[in-house]
């Protein structure tokens, strides 16, 4: 069984919460589908956890740490920077430091096993294509991205968790919530797309950390609480992380 987790955007506190739940099931493998730092507080600490994943994917925030970032907005962009400043910290041990940068270059845009795409964004476009529910009604970009998919893609970047389905020979595209599937999906020999869901950010409207096991052909979704206020108190206390990074947390926005 894997468990597949994306975007903790440097939020300790949930990922260490959601490793814990990890080790409460019969997982072998832990997939990271990107995106382990930006506009949380803890890049260091969430990179040095991630490094032990069985696989590790490029985010758009990891590759804007190492590079300039595009397409960021204002406050994103400043988080971006100070974050790049805790990796590059005076203070850090030389060794351990240069080991993360080595790391995040290192990461690959997409991953395939077994006739499953891993992607940060979408099978297009790896790295910054965002997949949204509302984008069942845009049959053109759904087209070509199931067009690129042999059959099954995992996805993180949107935040949003869910499920999108091809339905055949209709050529239309069904999107459904965890709610919706009661937290479990089976795959079958449709072509279906997996947004995994956030670690650290969720915008779903539900703050709990979200991620998935891989049982199989069965898809879990799993939701975990964990020390939100603390998470919040330390965006606070850095004034190059707006207050409202850490507002949005409560409200799963």
């Amino acid at each position: 069984m894997k468990a597949i987790i994306s975007d903790i955007h440097s939020n300790l506190e949930a990922l260490q919460a959601v490793l814990a739940d990890i080790q409460r099931h019969d997982v072998t493998e832990i997939y990271c589908l990107g995106d382990i730092v930006g506009y949380g507080p803890n890049p260091r600490e969430c990179v040095d956890l991630v490094m032990k994943c069985n696989m590790v994917l490029l985010g758009n925030h990891d590759q804007g740490a190492m590079f300039d970032p595009e397409g960021f907005n204002a406050p994103a962009e400043r988080a971006i920077f100070w974050t790049r400043d805790q990796l590059e910290a005076p203070s850090e041990n030389l060794e351990r430091k240069q080991g993360r940068w080595e790391f995040l270059a290192e990461r690959p845009r997409n991953f395939k096993e077994n006739g499953m795409l891993f992607v940060h964004g979408s099978a297009r476009n790896p790295l910054n294509e965002y997949v949204f529910p509302e984008d069942i009604y845009n049959q053109r970009k759904m087209e070509r991205i199931f067009a690129l998919v042999e059959r099954y893609c995992f996805q993180g970047h949107t935040h949003v968790p869910g499920i999108f389905t091809e339905q055949v020979p209709e050529d239309l595209y069904q999107f459904s919530s965890p709610e919706e599937l009661d937290y479990a999906h089976t795959l079958d020999e449709r072509k279906t797309l997996c947004n995994v869901g956030s670690v650290g950010q969720p915008r779903d409207g539900d703050w709990h950390a979200c991620y998935i096991l891989l049982d199989g052909n069965t898809i879990r979704y799993r939701r975990v609480e964990y020390d939100i206020e603390t998470t919040i108190r330390k965006i606070y206390a850095i004034p190059e992380l707006e207050n409202f990074l850490g507002d949005r947390l409560r409200d799963g926005r």
